[in-house]
C-alpha cells in the first residue's frame, strides 16, 4: 500500500523538521501508530513500511487483529481507557499500557501480573486539558499517583501520557503539553528515577508536542487517512 508508506515517510519528515526547530535530535521522538478501526492488513502494510509501535484503543480490536499481527516485527501498546474487567484480556497482547489512570487500576494490573509472573511497562495518563470527556489523573494528583504506582514491583513506570487539548489555539495546546513535561520532571524527582517517556501529540499537533518535549507521538489519520464517521 504505497500511500501508507508515503504517509509514514511524510510524518517522519514532519517530526524531523519539528525536532530541528526545537533543537532536538530526530531520534529523540518515536512514532506510535494509533490503529483504532484500522484493518489488520493496513496495519501490516505500515509495519512493512517501517512502523514498529502500534497503539490500540479497544481490547476487542487487539484480539481480532492478533492472528495477523502477532508474528510481525512490532510492539503493541494499549492507549485507550482500560476497564478493570478487561485487564486479563489486554495483558495477552501488549507490552505497555499507556492509560493507567489511577492506583486502583495499577493494583488490578499488579495482581494479574503476579499470577502471570511477568512485568509490564506503564505510563500514567494525566488529564492536562481539564476536559471532562478525557480520562486521566488530575494534574494536582499526578505526582502522588506516580509515586504510589512506582511502588508496585510488577509495573515499570516509564513516564506520562496525555491527550492534548482540542483547540485551534496553539498556545493553549502547547500549555497542556508543557504541563505534562513539568509534571514528569516533578514526578521523576519524587520517585528518584528517570521517567523518559512523554507520550503526547497526534496528527494535527505533533509539532507543538515535539516543541514541548514529546518523546512519543500517537499518529493515526496522518498515516491511514480519516476514520470513517458513523452514519
Amino acid at each position: 500500500m504505497p500511500e501508507i508508506r508515503d504517509n509514514l515517510a511524510a510524518v517522519r519528515s514532519r517530526l524531523d523538521a519539528a525536532c530541528a526547530a526545537a533543537g532536538r535530535a530526530p531520534d529523540e521522538v518515536e512514532v506510535l501508530l494509533a490503529t483504532k478501526t484500522q484493518p489488520a492488513a493496513r496495519i501490516a502494510a505500515a509495519i512493512a513500511a517501517g512502523a514498529r509501535l502500534i497503539g490500540e484503543n479497544r481490547v476487542q480490536e487487539l484480539a481480532e487483529k492478533d492472528a495477523e499481527l502477532a508474528d510481525l516485527p512490532c510492539e503493541r501498546h494499549f492507549i485507550g481507557h482500560l476497564q478493570s474487567n478487561k485487564v486479563n484480556q489486554v495483558l495477552r497482547y501488549v507490552s505497555c499500557v499507556q492509560s493507567v489512570d489511577g492506583v486502583e487500576l495499577a493494583d488490578r494490573l499488579q495482581r494479574r501480573l503476579e499470577t502471570l509472573d511477568r512485568t509490564l511497562d506503564v505510563l500514567v495518563q494525566v488529564n492536562t486539558s481539564g476536559e471532562t470527556t478525557k480520562s486521566g489523573v488530575a494534574p494536582p494528583e499526578a505526582v502522588s499517583v506516580v509515586t504510589e504506582i512506582a511502588k508496585r514491583d510488577r509495573l515499570r513506570v516509564r513516564g506520562l501520557m496525555t491527550v492534548g487539548l482540542q483547540s485551534p489555539d496553539e498556545a493553549a495546546v502547547r500549555a497542556s503539553y508543557r504541563a505534562l513535561r513539568e509534571l514528569r520532571d516533578r514526578a521523576a524527582g519524587a520517585v528518584g528515577a528517570g521517567l523518559p517517556v512523554l507520550s503526547m501529540g497526534m496528527s494535527g499537533d505533533l509539532e507543538a508536542a515535539v516543541a514541548e518535549g514529546a518523546t512519543l507521538v500517537r499518529v493515526g489519520s496522518a498515516v491511514f487517512g480519516e476514520r470513517p464517521r458513523p452514519d
